[in-house]
Order: C-alpha cells, then sequence, then structure tokens
C-alpha cells in the first residue's frame, strides 16, 4: 500500500522569522544593508566680525613751522594753560614738567644765530630755567605746595624784534616783566617772569629769572 506524504510548507515559516528577526534587530538599533544614513549636523554658518578701522593722531611741532607776526595775548586758553602749568612747577620744584612753557627748542634753531642753537638751548637757557624754577619755589615760602596759582598778567609793552637786534636771524614778539600771581598763607606772591618771546602767536618763556 502506497502512502504519499504531503511536504510541509517551511518556506513561509522561515519567511515570517526572518521577518520578525529583522523587527528585533531594528528594535535594538541594528541597522539593515538596505538603510541610507542621514546627518542630523547642519552646516555652520559663517560668523562675520566688524574691525573698526585704526585711528591715528599727529602732533605737528609748531616750532618745525615757520614764525609768522602775529602778536601773542595775555589771555585765551592756550596761554592759560601754559601758565597754569609753569606755576604748578613752581609750587611742586618740577622744572622738568613746565619744558613745554618754554620756546621750543625746534623754533630756538629757526631764530638764533649761535653756532650751535640746540646746545646754547639745553646748556644755557633751560639750564638756567631749572635754577630759575627752584628759586621761585623758595619764593612761595616753606608751604609752597600749598599755594594758589590765581593767574598770569602781561603787560601791554611787547615789542616787535628785527632780524640781527638780538642776536637773531629771525623775528619775534619780545615782553619783560609778565608776572604770576600766588595766593599762600594768606598773603599774595608775585613771581616774574624777566623775558618771554612768541613763536607764531604764543607766548613762550625764555628767562623765567634774570638773563643771563
Amino acid at each position: 500500500m502506497n502512502v504519499r506524504i504531503r511536504p510541509r510548507h517551511i518556506t513561509p515559516i522561515l519567511l515570517a522569522g526572518s521577518v520578525v528577526l529583522g523587527t528585533v534587530l531594528t528594535a535594538c538599533g541594528g541597522s539593515s544593508s538596505n538603510s541610507t544614513p542621514t546627518s542630523s549636523t547642519e552646516p555652520a554658518t559663517p560668523s562675520s566680525t566688524t574691525t573698526a578701522a585704526p585711528t591715528t593722531t599727529s602732533t605737528v611741532d609748531p616750532g618745525t613751522l615757520p614764525q609768522t607776526d602775529e602778536k601773542p595775548s595775555g589771555t585765551g586758553t592756550a596761554f592759560e594753560t601754559r601758565m597754569a602749568t609753569l606755576a604748578d612747577a613752581i609750587i611742586h620744584n618740577t622744572p622738568d614738567t613746565a619744558i613745554s612753557t618754554f620756546f621750543p627748542v625746534s623754533a630756538y634753531k629757526q631764530t638764533k644765530k649761535n653756532t650751535d642753537p640746540a646746545a646754547d638751548w639745553k646748556n644755557r637757557l633751560i639750564a638756567n630755567f631749572k635754577v630759575d624754577v627752584a628759586d621761585a619755589n623758595k619764593k612761595l615760602g616753606p608751604n609752597a605746595k600749598n599755594a594758589v596759582f590765581t593767574g598770569a598778567t602781561v603787560p601791554n609793552t611787547a615789542v616787535w624784534v628785527k632780524p640781527g637786534e638780538e642776536y637773531n636771524v629771525g623775528p619775534y614778539w619780545r615782553v619783560f616783566k609778565a608776572q604770576l600771581n600766588f595766593t599762600v598763607d594768606g598773603r599774595n606772591v608775585q613771581i616774574p617772569i624777566e623775558s618771554m618771546i612768541s613763536w607764531r602767536g604764543e607766548w613762550y618763556v625764555v628767562h623765567l629769572g634774570t638773563i643771563r
């Protein structure tokens, strides 16, 4: 007696198992070879920066410029600032802080006919100026540091000095006996400026004390 055995359908079961296994792998973080990777990183946006343009300041030495015939005034911001600087140097006996109030060496080279104006300016004029500042400090008394500067006065006696009149090759305005005024310990003290000369319409000290 022949008995026919019908084959079981194994393939569908295996396919079903493959689907289940794939599902499990996917849930566990696995990936299939057919999947296309995606990137969550977006391209960085370049930042823009602004760089400020550099700023420069230029200060021109007035002594390098030509002289003018403008008559200086004993008032005005520039003059008053210069005199206040000189007064402060006298109060504290610090002459080096007041060199800016002195006739510029660059202008002196254009004005005087010495064989070496720069050396004369440094070794004679500035050396004497430092001594004169110390002497003026003594005139204020032992409490000089308590002195208060109350202003400068310039007499209306300025004259225009022509080339050749005072060992000069260039002209300038010159005035004698301007005065610095102070109060200290309840008294008024006057410090004379023996001589000032002009450069381009501004007064500068050239002899604080006796001309020598």
